[in-house]
């Protein structure tokens, strides 16, 4: 049979076979499917995303037009009640490890961040994604509303995300630290909404370094005034003792003024060996996320959903992010200098 690659066909191919082989084994669940595993389904739900299908109907219907391909794929016909029955009982650790796969090989061909120092560097931010409560009534947020929040790490090297951990909407940002693992002398930064000084003592245990915005009735203690350069922008460098359950935290509080818009901000760190400038320029950095997650929104299907049941939901955002991984690494393979973004409009 002649073969003619194409775009998805190209795209999938990226995941090397033994991944798949490797997590089927570890997901298993009962006797496993021959027409239908988890990387056939995988591939259906990586069609959704990558020819943008508005329902799991008409995804089948456009598969099954190509129906001579569909060896090629990997695929069978397959009946639409086959696909909605996967996505409701498969386990989504099959999905959630997949996308750790796809992540360790997209690091490793990253660009590294824009800073001179070495250490890694994570944005740390959360999304809620807004659900009809009528149609998804296990993601009740309010009376009339429902939705879940979506919490990932950006990693800046390649602006790519790191982990996803998914909860409830109604859950609080600083609920998702406990769950966090960063690589040891990394440098995270986050906003207000994930200020928990007894993490900030977590964090430095396993040497990482934060960088957030201070809150206004934070109580410290000031210890050290630091000399500082105003031409910079930098208004003052302070180290401070803030008062917790166990022992006193010594950190470092900065000042900054905006030179273009004149407002003052003020930084709260455990890093201390960088500059003042450096660490109001990570802070400032944070905005990455929020591009990141606007990118995800527009040319990602993860606001309309092919199934209504939590699993089905589940699956089909790590499938969203992985296929962003995908395009992230054809970017990096390929040394193509244009965005995900853009990448993703053209295939």
């Amino acid at each position: 049979m002649s073969h003619h690659s194409t775009l998805f066909s190209q795209a999938r191919s990226l995941i090397p076979g033994h991944v798949f082989q490797k997590l089927a084994q570890r997901h298993k669940t009962g006797r496993a499917s021959r027409k239908f595993g988890f990387k056939e389904q995988f591939t259906v739900m990586d069609f959704i995303q990558l020819a943008d299908r508005p329902s799991l109907r008409d995804a089948l219907c456009c598969l099954k037009a190509a129906s001579r391909r569909l060896y090629h794929f990997g695929l069978k016909n397959v009946a639409r009640s086959t696909v909605a029955d996967a996505n409701t009982t498969r386990p989504v650790g099959f999905f959630r490890d997949l996308f750790a796969e796809m992540y360790g090989l997209c690091a490793s061909k990253a660009p590294k961040h824009k800073f001179r120092f070495k250490s890694r560097l994570f944005s740390l931010d959360a999304t809620t994604i807004k659900l009809c409560l009528s149609l998804f009534p296990w993601a009740s947020f309010r009376k009339t509303r429902g939705g879940i929040k979506m919490h990932v790490p950006l990693d800046h090297d390649g602006h790519i995300p790191a982990f996803v951990a998914i909860t409830e909407a109604r859950a609080h940002k600083s609920r998702i630290d406990r769950t966090l693992e960063l690589p040891r002398g990394s440098i995270v930064v986050f906003d207000k909404g994930y200020v928990d000084h007894n993490w900030f003592q977590a964090l430095g245990a396993r040497n990482i370094s934060f960088v957030t915005r201070l809150k206004r009735n934070v109580v410290c203690t000031l210890l050290e005034r630091r000399l500082v350069n105003r031409r910079s922008g930098v208004t003052s460098d302070h180290a401070i003792e803030v008062a917790t359950r166990g022992k006193p935290l010594r950190l470092r509080r900065t000042g900054y003024r905006d030179p273009e818009s004149g407002r003052r901000y003020e930084f709260l760190t455990n890093q201390f060996r960088l500059s003042a400038q450096t660490i109001a320029d990570i802070c400032k950095d944070l905005w990455q996320i929020e591009l990141f997650f606007k990118e995800i929104k527009q040319n990602l299907r993860i606001r309309s959903f092919v199934g209504n049941s939590e699993n089905a939901v589940m699956i089909q955002i790590f499938t969203a992010l992985t296929v962003y991984l995908l395009l992230a690494y054809q970017k990096f393979l390929s040394r193509l200098d244009i965005s995900v973004q853009q990448l993703c409009q053209l295939i």
